[in-house]
C-alpha cells in the first residue's frame, strides 16, 4: 500500500504480517474477498440443498434473501462499534464467530437449522465493512476510491472463480464440502488479521451509545442518501441475479451445478475491469463522473438482456454474456459512491461504511427475495431482468441528485 508523501507524515510505514502497522492492501483484498465468496460460492449448490433437505427451492432460496437482510442489519451496528472499539479488535470476534455459524451450517439437521445459521453467517460482513474503513482512515476521498477499486478488484476474482469452484465440490464431495471451505478459509483470516492488521482507527472519545447517536448526522445529509441509495440501486441489479440466476440457469436453461457455476461467474468479469477502472481513473475524473458511468453501463446491459428476451432470442450466453456490463457498472460505482459516502463526514468513516452498506445490502435482499418470489417456469427470466431494469433506472436518478445537491452547494 503507498501513501501520499503527506499521508506517511501522519502514518506509520505498512510493513506485511506485522500487526504494529496498518494492514497490507492484500490482506484487505483478502478481506473483501471472504465477503463476496461466502454470498455467492454455495448457490450452485442450491438444488441439491434443496434435495438434501426435502423441502421447496423457495425455501432454500431464503439462504440468499436471509443472508442479505441479517447482514444489512449487521453492517448498522458495526460501523459504531468499530468507530468506537477499532477495526481490529471487532474484524477477530466477528471471523471466529462466522467460523462458528459455518459449523452450524454444515451439521444442520434440517432446512430451518440451516436457515438460522446461515443468517448467523452474516456476521463475516465485518470483513467488507471495516476493510473500507480502513482505507477511509488513511486516506482522502479521491485516493479513497482508488484504493477502494484496487480492493475491490482484487476481490472480483473470488466471485468470479468461487461458483465455479463450488459447483466443483459439490460435484465431487457434496454440497457440505463448500462449507467446510468456508471453515478454512474463514480460519486463514482470522489468523492473518492476528499478524497483519494494525489499528488506524482514530481512538474516539465518545461512548457506544454516543457513537450510535452520531446517525442522524449522516442521515441528514443529500449527498450520503444520493451516494447510498445510487449503490444500493446499482448493485440491485447485482443481488436480484443472485438470487434468481440459479432458478433461471437450473430450469429455463436447464444446467448442472459446475455449467451453472461457470455462466455464474460472467459479472465478476466485469467487475474486475470497473474495478480497475476506478482505481486507475478515480482521482483523474472524480467520484460523480465514475458512478455516473457506471450506472449508464449496468442499464445498458440489463436493457439489452431484455430486449434480446423480447424477440425470443434469449440465451445462456446472451443472459449471462450481458451480466459482464451489470457487473462493470458495480465495479465502477460502487468504490466511488462507497467513497462518497465515507467523505461526507470523515470523522463517521466506519458508521458511514456500516450504514452505507446496510441500506445497500437491506436493498439487496428484498429484490433477490422478490426475485425468487416471482420467479416459474411459465415467465421465464422476465420478471428477474424487469427487475433489474428497473434498479438501474433508479440508480441513474440518485447521482443525479448528488449531481444537482453540489451544484446548489456550489451556488451558495
Amino acid at each position: 500500500m503507498r501513501l501520499t508523501s503527506r499521508d506517511m507524515d501522519n502514518h506509520p510505514k505498512v510493513r506485511f504480517l506485522d500487526r504494529s502497522t496498518p494492514p497490507h492492501i492484500s490482506t484487505l483484498i483478502l478481506l473483501a474477498g471472504v465477503s463476496a465468496m461466502v454470498m455467492n460460492m454455495f448457490l450452485p449448490s442450491l438444488p441439491n440443498m434443496t434435495a438434501y433437505f426435502e423441502t421447496d427451492y423457495s425455501v432454500m432460496q431464503l439462504s440468499v434473501a436471509l443472508y442479505l437482510a441479517v447482514s444489512a442489519v449487521m453492517q448498522t451496528i458495526i460501523g459504531p462499534i468499530s468507530d468506537n472499539l477499532g477495526r481490529r479488535r471487532v474484524l477477530m470476534w466477528g471471523i471466529a464467530l462466522f467460523m462458528l455459524a459455518t459449523l452450524g451450517c454444515i451439521y444442520a439437521p434440517n432446512a430451518e437449522v440451516f436457515l438460522v445459521f446461515r443468517m448467523c453467517q452474516a456476521v463475516v460482513a465485518v470483513a467488507m465493512v471495516l476493510s473500507r474503513a480502513v482505507i477511509r482512515d488513511l486516506y482522502d476521498q479521491d485516493h479513497s476510491a482508488s484504493m477502494i477499486g484496487y480492493v475491490t478488484m482484487g476481490m472480483a476474482v473470488v466471485p468470479m472463480i468461487s461458483p465455479g469452484l463450488g459447483g466443483l465440490l459439490d460435484e465431487a464431495f457434496g454440497w457440505k464440502s463448500v462449507f467446510w471451505f468456508f471453515f478454512a478459509i474463514g480460519g486463514l483470516m482470522l489468523w492473518l488479521v492476528y499478524v497483519d492488521l494494525g489499528e488506524t482507527a482514530q481512538k474516539s472519545s465518545k461512548s457506544l451509545i454516543g457513537q450510535f447517536k452520531e446517525y442522524p448526522e449522516l442521515l441528514r445529509s443529500p449527498r450520503f442518501w444520493g451516494y447510498s441509495l445510487a449503490a444500493a440501486f446499482c448493485s440491485g441489479s447485482f443481488f436480484a441475479y443472485l438470487g434468481g440466476a440459479p432458478f433461471v440457469g437450473t430450469e429455463v436453461f436447464g444446467m448442472g451445478p459446475s455449467e451453472l457455476g461457470f455462466y455464474f461467474g460472467a459479472p465478476a468479469i466485469g467487475y474486475f475491469l470497473g474495478n480497475f477502472l476506478s482505481g486507475r481513473y478515480a482521482t483523474t475524473f472524480g467520484v460523480n463522473r465514475m458512478v455516473l458511468w457506471g450506472c449508464i453501463a449496468n442499464a445498458m446491459g440489463t436493457f439489452a438482456s431484455l430486449a434480446i428476451f423480447v424477440i425470443g432470442l434469449g440465451s445462456p450466453l446472451s443472459f449471462f454474456g450481458m451480466m459482464v456490463f451489470v457487473g462493470l457498472g458495480n465495479g465502477l460505482v460502487i468504490p466511488n459512491a462507497t467513497a462518497g459516502m465515507l467523505s461526507v463526514r470523515p470523522h463517521l468513516a466506519g458508521t458511514a461504511s456500516g450504514l452505507g452498506g446496510a441500506i445497500m445490502i437491506g436493498g439487496g435482499a428484498a429484490l433477490s427475495a422478490l426475485a425468487g418470489l416471482l420467479l416459474t417456469p411459465e415467465t421465464g427470466a422476465f420478471p428477474l431482468v424487469g427487475i433489474m431494469c428497473a434498479t438501474g433506472v433508479c440508480a441513474m436518478l440518485a447521482i443525479g441528485a448528488v449531481y444537482r445537491r453540489e451544484r446548489r452547494l456550489a451556488l451558495a
